[in-house]
């Protein structure tokens, strides 16, 4: 478990990442709790696709011979919330949050889901403050480090889910979701996968494919069981 979160002053942060307009940094980390947080998800947005297009393009001159699905699998990994929340801890980036009363009693600042929101808020807003260039070179001071720790292409467990069904000579596997939980500005979702013959395994994640994906891990570690 993580040690509790130290609550640091924004200024700290600013002057570590030579960001420019101090009150854009104050306001981008205001939590949409606060009333102060009205442009968290929308750099929320932006920021996830500035690192997409950052880590895409570390990837492809890392890893020159791999196929496009490999370099998918990489990417799916490396902007997961995993990976967001390992840069987020690495900032202490929780502690730099403006959060609501109700949030914070909660625990916000250190949620996996709130850290990794926050994370790609403060790419977006240092693409906004100093430009693409500013941003990259956040990205890959912070990210350069995952992308050499994968020495292989990370396994997709619905794709090798796929591939069991197929060699099996099965329908191919049907997700259903079967609800979601939390608020609606963080929910988890919940998805059912079946495949013919087996029972199903339901799997939770902070978006549709994530719960996907752990639904398919779990029906695979279902399989490896009763082999």
């Amino acid at each position: 478990m993580n040690a509790p979160t130290v609550i640091r002053p924004v200024q700290e942060l600013a002057a570590a990442l030579s960001f420019r307009n101090e009150d854009l940094l104050r306001q981008a980390l205001s939590h949409p709790s606060t009333a102060a947080g009205q442009l968290y998800e929308r750099l929320e947005f932006l920021g996830d696709r500035v690192l997409g297009l950052v880590v895409a393009d570390l990837l492809i001159s890392r890893f020159p011979a791999e196929s496009e699905g490999d370099l998918a699998r990489r990417l799916a990994s490396l902007v997961s919330r995993d990976s967001l929340v390992a840069v987020a801890h690495e900032l202490n980036l929780g502690g730099y949050l403006l959060l609501g009363k109700g949030e914070e009693d909660s625990g916000g600042r250190e949620k996996p889901a709130t850290l990794a929101d926050a994370c790609e808020v403060l790419i977006g807003a240092l693409y906004l403050d100093s430009g693409f260039d500013a941003a990259r070179k956040f990205v890959t001071a912070h990210w350069t480090r995952l992308i050499e720790a994968a020495t292989t292409p990370p396994q997709d467990a619905k794709t090798a889910l796929q591939e069991w069904v197929q060699a099996a000579h099965k329908p191919l596997p049907v997700y259903r979701t079967l609800g979601t939980e939390g608020p609606a500005h963080d929910p988890i979702f919940c998805i059912e996968v079946e495949v013919t013959g087996i029972p199903p395994v339901s799997g939770r994640g902070s978006s549709k494919r994530a719960a996907e994906q752990a639904a398919a891990a779990a029906l695979l570690r279902r399989l490896h069981d009763v082999r």
